[in-house]
């Protein structure tokens, strides 16, 4: 049983929703912010042991101010709700004026730095940004890359990862990733928690300054697919294609997603950047992971029948 305070900001996101469950129910004291009080996720949360909500805007700088004081440990995981590289300065700031042991940053890299003519994406080269800042001003702190999420595929109409289901009953996916050159895949929900909770353990002297994948498994599409088969037991077909756009997405992300295409489709740039590897880290931190065909098997047709399909009955 720990005494010391922990901040877990997003609370409701899947990073970092695993990782309030895991340290709440280990005894870690768990200062949960959130935007708002909102959801089944919110309401499961506010219920744990040892959890206080902190509910409001990460732009609010009394909030920040409270969020830290007195803390010991930070899990920060930035969104792009309002200005993210502004508020991942502000957060860092917060906790090195707090005097915060550990900062455990979910960072991704910027394909742009490297020097070999690859676009930024924009929602990770604002990540970057903020790793940068949070090296300079000496917190002492851990970067973490978060690999695909096994929790994005939706047979929904949504960009990059439907799993659309056809008239005769198989699925397929389209993406602009290279059908044979293997991802790194993580169940947020399963396993940043307890993944995290190690190089918490472990403590900055193992880890600080240090970048960890978070990726357990390393397939290519043509895999995944395969899993998913074995997993459903239906027919699963991989195409590389152009990302299609079929419902309303939020501002900004058009220009993720052609980045990505262009990134990927294009350069077959390795995901992580040339220095970063998965998954060996990773597993060294968490045996217990759920791979991606333990995922469609048991997770996806739960969360398909939460999004109102019935494809499973």
């Amino acid at each position: 049983m720990t005494t010391r305070t922990i901040v877990i900001v997003n609370s409701t996101g899947r990073q970092a929703a695993s990782l309030v469950r895991v340290a709440s129910a280990v005894g870690y004291r768990v200062r949960a912010q959130l935007r708002k009080r909102e959801g089944i996720v919110a309401e499961e949360l506010e219920a744990l042991p040892n959890v206080t909500i902190f509910e409001g805007s990460l732009e609010d700088k009394e909030l920040i101010q409270n969020l830290f004081k007195r803390a010991h440990l930070a899990f920060i995981n930035t969104t792009s709700w309002g200005d993210e590289v502004a508020i991942g300065k502000a957060l860092a700031n917060a906790a090195k004026k707090a005097g915060v042991q550990h900062y455990i940053y979910s960072s991704m890299p910027d394909h742009g730095s490297f020097g070999k003519g690859w676009p930024s994406l924009p929602q990770w080269s604002s990540k970057f940004t903020v790793e940068n800042y949070i090296r300079q001003i000496g917190l002492p702190a851990t970067f973490v890359y978060a690999g695909i999420y096994n929790n994005n595929f939706t047979s929904l109409p949504y960009p990059l990862f439907c799993m659309e289901l056809k008239p005769n009953g198989s699925f397929e996916w389209k993406a602009p990733f290279h059908p044979d050159i293997p991802l790194p895949w993580l169940d947020a929900e399963h396993d940043v928690g307890p993944a995290v909770l190690q190089i918490i353990k472990d403590g900055p002297r193992k880890w600080s300054g240090q970048r960890v994948a978070l990726a357990f498994e390393m397939l290519t599409p043509r895999e995944v697919c395969a899993k998913f088969s074995a997993a459903l037991r239906r027919r699963v077909r991989y195409i590389q294609g152009p990302v299609e756009i079929r419902v309303a997405i939020p501002s900004g992300y058009r220009e993720q997603l052609d980045g990505i295409e262009v990134l990927f489709g294009k350069y077959h740039a390795p995901y992580f950047g040339p220095d970063l590897r998965a998954p060996d880290e990773a597993l060294a931190l968490w045996e217990g992971f759920r791979g991606i065909e333990e995922y469609a098997r048991e997770v996806f047709p739960v969360e398909e029948a939460a999004n109102g399909r019935t494809w499973m009955n």
